[in-house]
């Protein structure tokens, strides 16, 4: 039996996306919605409801009228990927929509709930220690580039 990958949605790859598209914004004006999707081929209504969600969490701020649009809510050196995932998906990983330190499995699974969270320590390891700025700049921390280097990760089993 083939365990299923570890998903990332489309809507938080979207969300990902679109705060990177924010990042990488070389002037202090605020970039339109429709900018960002079409800078990065995301429908506009759908990420119309993801930056609001970006908003709702503090990652991005808004303004209207017609300098308005969006922009980070701190810098780009200060926003991880986890961070952006947590505001869209909440959190890093779940069991069952449980935070695995909250499980408790009988007999011979009880080992289980470690686990879990040492799969999300895992994520933590990579997803808190990228930036937005580091994708920005394309200037991955070394501890992700070695983990993306390694032959092993690129296998699909």
């Amino acid at each position: 039996m083939q365990n299923p990958p570890v998903r990332i949605s489309a809507k938080t790859d979207y969300a990902v996306r679109a705060a990177v598209e924010l990042a990488a914004a070389t002037d202090d004006h605020p970039l339109k919605s429709e900018r960002i999707a079409t800078a990065q081929n995301i429908p506009l209504r759908f990420l119309e409801n993801i930056l609001v969600q970006l908003r709702q969490a503090g990652v991005v701020v808004s303004r209207r009228g017609a300098d308005g649009g969006y922009r980070l809510a701190q810098p780009a050196s200060e926003i991880t990927v986890a961070d952006v995932i947590r505001a869209i998906d909440g959190p890093l990983a779940a069991v069952a929509g449980e935070r695995p330190e909250k499980l408790d499995f009988p007999g011979a699974a009880a080992p289980l709930r470690d686990v879990w969270i040492a799969v999300r320590a895992s994520l933590r390891d990579v997803l808190e220690h990228v930036t937005l700025a580091d994708l920005a700049a394309g200037a991955l921390p070394e501890r992700v580039r070695e983990r993306a280097a390694d032959p092993d990760a690129w296998q699909t089993r």
